[in-house]
């Protein structure tokens, strides 16, 4: 029926994935319309579960998981290549992390740059703390980078390396459940492979819808700054279709002339108002700040990667921590598989240093300038800055740059930087679902990346009229502990695999007891794949 279905719309798509992925997505909508409240209590139960008696489990894997990849790094596995033995980089590392990053955090950092850490300054996360003390200032900044360094990049590198890895050197399809060869087999194939895709393009789709609903937020507060639009439902419905429609546009004109170009402009901009907001504000102080946050985080991680609130009643770690591995473990499908196509002809040691290292590194930037900066706003009282990200954080970038020189201009490039930021994250993730949900010897349709662009607007639409920021961070806080347990099986499979392969041999004796030589590189046509033993 699927089949004769698919027929009939003129789709290229594996039927299973595909319809059943947009079912469950159009239910979610049909469902959460009419039932918000409800929807937003169930959701917030579930959240309040999770939190309660399985919060030690998110800490402990990611943590766990960040100790694997280093261990892949330094390890005889790093010098095994994405691709045959003599590949090549595809892009030049400078292109290469434009591309990651747009990709990753880029809507995240502008979101919580400022909010974060003011937030954290003014209501310390640690008992005994006097709230904008100067020690409540080194957490606020310590928290921060936790929150956005080794761990979120962690969480994107390692589905991306497994991707990579089993795409360009086993010749499997570059889909979720390719990673679970090793332990399924051709089993991949069929159902339980299905329901792994369906996990990640679900997981994908309600990661980047949260990612748009807080851009959309944010937007809405930059538009109400810059021209007095009124921060309503009707102005972010109007928003996020916009939005999409300049990421439907980007998708259908792929990779390279898209999402590449727009990734490129994208991180000048963002260069350009760091290096503006650093010379206009307190420079000495910002670069002071940065050398001792760096310093304080490499000092606080050992202790904090375990930090679980265990001996206090505060709801602090799941509105915060929580919800970051949780959101980051959502989309995790999406931005590996986009890393893993960036990412071709570079070894474990080179993908792991890079996507753990410069990310953080440009994040540990990012804080340090906006959010010292802030910091010191905050304590000046030119502006009550800490009161206004209590009461909305979508406000916080736009709030602190009023008190700057050229500050409307600020605030505008601010806003395409949002935008642009919003585009890529919604076609990058729209190619991603599209691979996930066709055969490789498939075409890409247009319309089907669009299909996928269009649906994410709807969810995050929905999710805002649900109850905004809360119902975004409760869906996705319940949403993301499938796919934790499905990466933990991943860094499994991926081991197993790499064992296999420095031995010499293919993954497939792993499953079926056969030993046969690992092939050099990735079969380029079909013939060359009916070919291969």
């Amino acid at each position: 029926m699927l089949n004769r279905l698919q027929r009939a719309l003129g789709l290229q798509t594996i039927p299973a994935v595909f319809f059943t992925s947009a079912a469950v997505a159009a239910l979610f909508v049909a469902l959460a319309i009419p039932f918000d409240a409800e929807v937003g209590q169930g959701f917030g139960a579930v959240t309040a579960w999770v939190a309660r008696h399985l919060g030690w489990f998110y800490i402990l894997s990611v943590s766990m998981l960040l100790a694997f990849l280093i261990f892949l790094a330094v390890s005889r596995y790093g010098t095994i290549r994405l691709g045959s033995d003599d590949a090549c980089p595809d892009y030049s590392n400078l292109t290469w992390f434009t591309m990651l990053f747009a990709a990753g955090i880029g809507t995240i950092l502008m979101f919580w740059g400022v909010a974060e850490p003011v937030s954290h300054f003014s209501q310390p996360p640690f008992s005994g703390v006097e709230p904008e003390s100067e020690r409540a200032a080194r957490d606020a900044m310590t928290v921060a980078m936790y929150h956005f360094g080794l761990h979120t990049w962690t969480i994107f590198a390692l589905p991306g390396l497994a991707i990579g890895y089993f795409a360009y050197r086993h010749d499997l399809p570059m889909r979720v459940s390719s990673l679970f060869y090793p332990l399924l087999g051709e089993r991949i194939y069929g159902p339980l492979g299905a329901a792994v895709d369906v996990v990640a393009v679900l997981g994908t789709l309600f990661g980047v819808a949260t990612s748009l609903g807080l851009g959309t937020l944010q937007l809405n507060s930059g538009l109400a700054y810059l021209f007095e639009v009124p921060k309503t439902g009707w102005v972010q419905v109007a928003i996020v279709a916009c939005i999409t429609g300049v990421a439907a546009t980007s998708v259908a004109l792929g990779l390279d002339k898209g999402i590449r170009r727009l990734s490129q402009a994208n991180i000048v901009l963002s260069i350009a108002l760091i290096v503006f907001v650093a010379v206009a504000g307190p420079t000495v102080f910002i670069a002071e700040g940065m050398v001792q946050t760096l310093g304080d985080y490499l000092d606080a991680l050992p202790w904090l990667a375990f930090w679980t609130q265990a001996f206090s009643e505060s709801d602090w770690q799941r509105q915060w921590t929580l919800f970051y591995w949780a959101w980051t473990i959502s989309w995790a499908p999406y931005v590996g598989i986009f890393i893993a196509r960036i990412s071709r002809g570079r070894t474990i040691r080179e993908f792991v240093a890079g996507v753990l290292l410069a990310p953080t590194l440009f994040t540990l930037v990012w804080f340090g300038v906006f959010g010292l900066a802030a910091i010191d706003v905050a304590m000046s009282g030119k502006v009550e800055l800490a009161a206004q990200v209590q009461d909305d954080p979508s406000v916080a970038i736009f709030a602190f740059l009023s008190v700057f020189p050229l500050a409307e201009f600020a605030s505008a490039l601010s806003v395409i930087i949002i935008i642009i930021f919003f585009t890529t994250s919604s076609d990058s993730a729209s190619l991603v679902i599209d691979l996930l949900t066709r055969r490789d010897d498939q075409p890409s349709l247009v319309r089907q990346r669009v299909f996928w662009a269009l649906a994410q607007g709807g969810i995050a639409v929905t999710l805002l009229l649900a109850g905004g920021l809360e119902a975004l961070q409760n869906v996705i806080t319940a949403l993301g502990l499938p796919f934790c347990v499905l990466l933990i099986f991943m860094a499994l499979s991926l081991l197993r695999a790499l064992h296999a392969d420095y031995r010499g041999y293919s993954v497939g004796e792993l499953v079926y007891g056969r030993a046969y030589p690992q092939v050099d590189a990735a079969p380029s046509s079909q013939q060359e794949k009916d070919d291969v033993p």
